[in-house]
């Protein structure tokens, strides 16, 4: 028998590319389940990147603490939206220009879409959805909304109300034009700057209510 033919008569004569292709993929989907299913702190520690970030964080939201899979450059605003289900806050523009993704980040405003999720560990993060109190009383800057029906499609009110919110609370007596300042880093669509300045003149008047 020659070399060639020794060479030949190795292994099943009957096993195919295509068979060779989903052994691989078989077995890498099992070394993956495998390490899933039993890794501890330790393997967590010892496989992950020198410089790499952990991927599963916890995030205080709301007042909540949620645990959450983050990959490494996820934006705070994709993580709200699909990983959270906080879809109150809106993906405009995507580049910091609309104003639609606005939050607050240790009570200051801050556009989601432009943050990653990772450099907000260990923040305190407010969303619309945690504007109103635990009894469901509406936040002022809302209750002013309802009053004065601020806005027209209504994409961009998050994104105000959060920035106004942020606004009143530090600044209970501002002026209309000092309103206007502060929600400058705003965008309206609808072009209904007249009617959300009206709802901040209101929500300021119902701030001073409360104080």
């Amino acid at each position: 028998m020659t070399e060639v033919e020794i060479i030949r008569d190795r292994g099943p004569r009957n096993y195919s590319r295509r068979k060779f292709i989903k052994g691989v993929i078989a077995a890498g989907a099992t070394v993956s389940a495998s390490s899933y299913l039993f890794r501890g702190p330790g393997v967590l520690t010892a496989g992950q990147a020198r410089g790499g970030v952990e991927r599963l964080m916890t995030l205080t939201v709301n007042g909540q603490q949620r645990r959450v899979d983050v990959l490494p450059y996820e934006t705070l605003a994709m993580t709200l939206r699909y990983k959270l289900g906080l879809t109150g806050t809106k993906l405009g523009c995507d580049r910091a220009e609309c104003g639609a993704c606005t939050v607050h980040i240790d009570g200051v405003t801050h556009y989601s879409c432009s943050m990653l999720t990772h450099q907000v560990r260990g923040r305190e993060i407010r969303t619309i959805e945690g504007l109103e109190s635990p009894d469901g009383e509406l936040h002022p800057v809302q209750q002013a909304v309802m009053d004065e029906g601020g806005f027209q499609c209504a994409f961009c009110a998050p994104g105000f109300i959060m920035s106004m919110a942020a606004f009143v609370e530090d600044n209970p007596g501002a002026s209309r034009a000092q309103c206007a300042q502060a929600l400058s880093g705003n965008l309206c669509r609808c072009g209904d700057y007249n009617k959300i300045l009206d709802s901040a003149e209101r929500a300021v008047e119902l701030m001073g209510q409360r104080a």
